[in-house]
């Protein structure tokens, strides 16, 4: 059977109280897997308000309608509000994810900080990041994290270095389309496979070439009409889709269902494949449509 991995990053403190349980339920109607990727640390959400000087994220902001995804609250966190540590507070939330048969990973320790900088930064500042949110993954579960998707789609090597040392499986950090094994400028393997988002995003695509929430469905499963060999990863967020797009999310679940794919995780997408013999390349900076900035991209 085909299959359809869908991958959700968890941004935010009102996203993680609120996004994760509604999507919990709709996951479970629909008899979906799924992946969840956790922000542990501080909601720095308000802190965003620097990239209103980055090309291409006013449109992004005008067409996405920011303010009534995250809610005014959630965009003074961290400036005017002091940002609510996410895994401390929802740390019985986060296990009840794993305890009702969903993967759970890391997302990152600070999502503002890490999507901002990660890019430009050296391997301590990396590994530091990391080891925070790896250390607070292990307090709240019990065990180590196994899969690592990064903020905002963006890494360093060290960061990919460091994934292998911290007892990573695979991870799922940038775009592309199929599964690699990532390589370092020398051409030797770095870190564990990748698993990269096949499909766009719904704020990638609505308000762009007539999309709306009320036909980019339709977009979507145009994409995924034709079976690819080694399936497909969509990213959705719990701010997102968990919320004010849910009705949309669920008509991309039925649609996907009706062209036959299983809808699982993507540890089960990861496991399905040819692990032997993966094709390897480098993961590099670069921009996609509907996207401000440079994220990580499979070469």
């Amino acid at each position: 059977m085909k299959k359809l991995a869908l991958k959700i990053d968890v941004d935010t403190w009102r996203g993680t109280r609120e996004g994760v349980p509604r999507l919990m339920e709709a996951l479970k109607r629909h008899d979906a897997g799924a992946t969840f990727l956790f922000s542990l640390g501080p909601d720095h959400t308000g802190r965003a308000i620097k990239r209103v000087f980055r090309p291409g994220f006013l449109s992004k902001v005008s067409r996405t309608s920011v303010v009534e995804h995250y809610g005014i609250r959630t965009l003074l966190y961290g400036t005017v509000l002091p940002g609510p540590d996410i895994g401390r507070r929802e740390a019985a939330l986060l296990r009840g994810v794993r305890d009702a048969g969903f993967e759970v990973g890391i997302h990152c320790w600070d999502h503002i900080k890490w999507q901002d900088y990660v890019a430009g930064k050296d391997a301590a500042w990396t590994r530091a990041e990391m080891h925070k949110a790896a250390r607070r993954f292990r307090e709240i579960f019990g065990e180590e994290a196994r899969t690592h998707g990064a903020a905002g789609w963006q890494i360093n090597d060290a960061a990919l270095a460091y994934q292998q040392e911290l007892g990573m499986r695979y991870a799922s950090d940038g775009r592309g389309s199929h599964p690699f094994q990532p390589l370092d400028a020398a051409g030797r393997p770095l870190g564990v496979p990748q698993l990269p988002t096949t499909l766009p995003t719904l704020d990638e695509l609505i308000g762009l070439d007539g999309l709306s929430n009320d036909n980019v469905h339709e977009h979507l499963l145009k994409l995924t009409e034709a079976e690819t060999a080694t399936g497909h990863v969509y990213t959705l967020h719990a701010e997102l889709e968990g919320m004010r797009l849910m009705e949309v999310f669920d008509r991309l679940l039925d649609g996907w269902k009706r062209q036959g794919y299983q809808l699982v995780s993507c540890v089960d997408l990861f496991d399905s494949q040819d692990l032997a013999n993966l094709p390897s390349g480098r993961v590099v900076m670069g921009e996609i449509p509907g996207r401000s900035g440079t994220l990580a991209l499979q070469a």
